[in-house]
């Protein structure tokens, strides 16, 4: 009988040590942590970054799709109706660059940097969509490499942006068009607000 409490108590020590194994490793691993990535250091520092963006590399894949189907929520990659019909590819491109320029140029720091872009998926309004009362997004999402324009080296390894914002419908996309304030305007200015916000997180040194 006493080597079956014994047994007993080894086995719920056991579980109680395993269990604070288990709660210490997930909380220092968090879930959004990439396999691999190498997680800061206690003694790591966070310093805000003083970039001066002197290009903005823009690709826009030619393995995307694209498509021109006036449906509720075409199933491609680029969707983009504001520009008339032609190459989706460049006019995309052209945004993109617009956009990223607009919020980069406003930067004033030491280092001078470069910005390679590639464009993942760029999602706008089908003209359906546009002026009806369906709720919908302009998704826009793409990779981002921050390199020093000197010498090319890299500085901010290829990470996935979001940019992503409401889109306007119905009455409000119409009183949007007759104010002169187009998809591509409002797209523009929020690319811009991102990449502030992107190129002023803190790094780790």
């Amino acid at each position: 009988m006493k080597k079956l409490i014994k047994l007993a108590a080894a086995l719920t020590l056991a579980a109680a040590t395993s269990a604070c194994t288990t709660d210490t490793i997930s909380r220092a691993v968090p879930l959004s942590a990439p396999l691999g990535a190498t997680l800061p250091t206690a003694d790591a520092v966070l310093v805000a970054p003083d970039f001066r963006v002197t290009q903005v590399h823009v690709v826009v894949p030619d393995t995307l799709t694209v498509s021109e189907d006036n449906g509720i929520k075409p199933r491609a990659d680029i969707v983009w109706r504001e520009d008339p019909y032609g190459d989706r590819y460049a006019q995309v491109k052209a945004v993109m660059e617009a956009g990223l320029m607009q919020g980069a140029k406003t930067l004033s720091g030491q280092k001078a940097v470069t910005l390679d872009v590639q464009l993942v998926r760029f999602h706008a309004q089908t003209e359906r969509v546009r002026y009806s009362n369906l709720p919908s997004k302009h998704e826009i999402e793409f990779l981002l490499t921050v390199r020093d324009a000197n010498t090319g080296a890299v500085i901010v390894p290829a990470h996935m942006v979001n940019a992503t914002l409401d889109a306007l419908g119905g009455n409000a996309a119409i009183v949007a068009d007759r104010a002169g304030i187009t998809q591509k305007s409002r797209i523009d200015a929020h690319l811009a607000q991102v990449i502030q916000a992107e190129l002023g997180k803190p790094m780790t040194l």
